[in-house]
């Protein structure tokens, strides 16, 4: 007799630094979308660690722009109030060897890069394992990098099909868990919070899909289960480049705040994906766009869209 599959749980995470855009609004709509259209718990995470660039209004701001657009959520967290866990996790893979305190400034780093010869030249750049027997400068505040496991890791996306493979010591190095000035790192944060919440499916901008091999190898350090992952397209302007807040990205907050209706956002956001819907439309009229999609890349059975 076969068990009956984990229940889906989904989340949005978003870093409260500014006001939501339409691009991080049509994340959270499919976010939303994915947990609610498998019958699933979904939760909100605000990702505030790098607490230098986090505005106070944002978080307010954002649960308005959610609730206005209709995408509800059943559990909130916030990073900032969670360090124990990430404090937790990090001991755990010290205890274990498997970390190193890296003293090196950026500058650093990037000189060591050019001066091997047999540096990888990729869009990232590799540490290349300068402190990785001793810290290179022992009066400094050191930051905590994980050494990461001599091999390949795969990933896989179960929304395009898509596997990939990195070679950790040759394609990301030595990655940073806690900064130098006691900020826990993203990676290390989304993992933990990731397992710690009981988050089964991660949907998320396809940005992030390059960084899912080195999450996935450090799931299983710490002994998590990884997730399904989905990565959805990012959002772009009339140029093709992508939204941003920092790029100056049209804020929900200022729709919403301008009395235009939260139907005809919707619509407008599907009709960027391609779908063919109505000038006005709810979160529940997409539902069954997105049971297609999951059925389309063989995420569901036909009979369940």
């Amino acid at each position: 007799m076969t068990s009956p599959p984990a229940p889906v749980v989904g989340r949005f995470a978003p870093s409260p630094t500014g006001a939501m855009h339409l691009g991080n609004a049509r994340t959270a709509l499919l976010a939303w979308l994915h947990s609610r259209a498998l019958g699933g718990r979904h939760l909100l995470r605000f990702e505030d660690l790098d607490t230098e660039r986090v505005r106070s209004w944002a978080f307010d701001t954002t649960r308005r722009d959610l609730e206005w657009l209709g995408l509800d959520w059943d559990a909130e967290y916030v990073q900032s109030q969670r360090l124990d866990v990430y404090a937790d996790a990090l001991m755990r893979l010290t205890a274990a060897g498997e970390t190193y305190p890296c003293t090196c400034t950026r500058r650093q780093i990037v000189q060591a890069i050019q001066d091997s010869a047999g540096a990888p030249h990729g869009a990232e750049p590799i540490y290349p394992g300068t402190c990785r027997v001793h810290p290179a400068h022992p009066g400094r505040p050191a930051a905590i990098r994980w050494r990461v496991p001599d091999r390949v890791v795969c990933a896989h996306d179960a929304l395009t099909g898509e596997t990939l493979c990195q070679n950790l010591p040759a394609e990301v190095g030595d990655f940073v868990l806690r900064r130098n000035d006691g900020v826990f790192a993203y990676h290390l944060a989304v993992v933990v919070d990731d397992a710690m919440t009981g988050v089964t499916d991660v949907l998320r901008g396809a940005d992030l899909w390059p960084a899912t091999p080195r999450q996935v190898a450090l799931q299983g350090a710490l002994g998590y289960p990884t997730p399904r992952y989905l990565h959805v397209p990012l959002m772009t302007d009339f140029q093709g480049q992508r939204l941003a807040k920092r790029g100056g990205a049209p804020p929900v907050q200022a729709l919403r705040q301008g009395g235009e209706a939260a139907g005809r956002v919707l619509s407008s956001l599907a009709r960027s994906l391609g779908w063919d819907v109505p000038e006005v439309v709810t979160v529940n009229d997409l539902l069954p766009l997105w049971r297609l999609r999951l059925a389309q890349a063989e995420f569901l059975p036909t009979s369940q869209t």
